[in-house]
């Protein structure tokens, strides 16, 4: 039997040590999840946040948000607020800031912005009493940083571009500038960061070839940048970039459809350099004696070169007035840029000595 033989005896004689305890039911309902819940925090198991249903215009968006809060609006976020007209509330909090010294502002947005928008949205329509959830924490600015990237990173509503600009604002402000200590604060490898801070980079000329910035991916900006870094290369794409501009307002306001992103960057990397644009000659510069001082040569890839004999390199004052020589008549004709670097004038024959055109 279940209860064994003394279990039994017990039952027969009417009590005794042998009785069997009387069990009693579990606890359910209200009682039971109070007692299940107390258990788990004081187990550790389990962490208790506060959470506070405020008017979301009592918040404001943190300025290291690394959303572009101005390009929300109701179409960027209508599964987030049919999500929240279902629902009935807002399940998820965002992550909030105390703000002291504003009476009008309570908290400043660190997560959540567009969770801010929607609520703020439904306010406006049809549903005023709509409450905007928060969780309030202490957090430092790079804290906050860390806390927005790594819960925004897999979100796909996010675009390159805004990533690359929060990215190039904080290597900057937290990191002092250091690529390497900011990836491995955000855990990440250092070329993956780079590429998103090359799309920071892109100029507003190149950007405005582009429907809007936030369709513009880190294999655009990869592809561009390369030809960016180079000046004769560059001047060229800025060049088109112009014309393709111009070409995508006119779309606009002719209410057509932009071309793609890809067609964009084609259309940048089909313009070829002019190899004679503002390419000086490659030249010798000599003294009076017809010693070679240095030679001087523009390279459309690494810029100028200039190579000094090592039986000058102790005439310093004479090379560095050569070299001043050359730098001021990048911009001047052929006449003024050969002249002697010396005073008085040399003689007939002994000017600068052209070694061959451009590379």
């Amino acid at each position: 039997m279940a209860l064994g033989n003394k279990g039994f005896a017990g039952l027969v004689i009417g009590g005794g040590e042998g009785a069997p305890e009387t069990r009693r039911p579990p606890r359910t309902g209200f009682l039971g999840a109070r007692e299940n819940r107390l258990a788990e925090l004081s187990s550790g198991a389990m962490m208790t946040r506060v959470h506070e249903a405020v008017d979301p215009d009592t918040c404001r968006i943190w300025q290291g948000h690394n959303r572009d809060y101005e390009a929300l609006n109701e179409q960027a976020c209508s599964d987030l607020i049919d999500s929240l007209r279902a629902q009935g509330r807002q399940e998820v909090p965002a992550i909030v800031r105390r703000v002291t010294g504003d009476p009008k502002i309570r908290f400043e947005v660190i997560c959540g912005a567009r969770r801010h928008w929607s609520v703020s949205w439904l306010r406006r329509h049809h549903f005023p009493d709509f409450k905007f959830i928060v969780e309030p924490r202490e957090l430092t600015d790079e804290e906050a940083f860390c806390l927005a990237d790594l819960e925004n990173r897999s979100r796909k509503d996010l675009s390159d571009y805004e990533r690359a600009t929060d990215y190039a604002r904080a290597v900057e402000r937290y990191y002092d500038g250091s690529q390497q200590r900011m990836a491995e604060r955000l855990q990440v490898t250092k070329s993956w960061l780079s590429r998103y801070l090359e799309l920071a980079k892109l100029p507003p000329e190149v950007l405005a070839c582009f429907g809007s910035p936030h369709v513009i991916g880190i294999t655009h900006a990869a592809s561009l940048a390369p030809r960016l870094s180079h000046p004769r290369d560059r001047a060229q794409l800025m060049e088109a970039a112009a014309e393709l501009a111009a070409e995508q307002m006119a779309r606009k306001e002719r209410g057509g459809t932009p071309l793609a992103p890809a067609q964009v960057v084609s259309r940048l990397l089909a313009a070829k350099p002019d190899p004679l644009a503002k390419a000086p000659p490659a030249e010798k510069i000599v003294d009076e004696e017809g010693r070679v001082i240095l030679t001087a040569r523009w390279d459309s890839r690494s810029g100028l070169l200039v190579a000094i004999p090592k039986t000058r390199l102790k005439d310093a004052a004479i090379v560095g007035m050569a070299l001043d020589r050359y730098l001021s008549g990048l911009g001047a004709t052929d006449d003024k840029r050969t002249e002697d670097v010396r005073t008085p004038k040399p003689r007939p024959g002994k000017r600068v000595q052209k070694a061959g055109g451009p590379r």
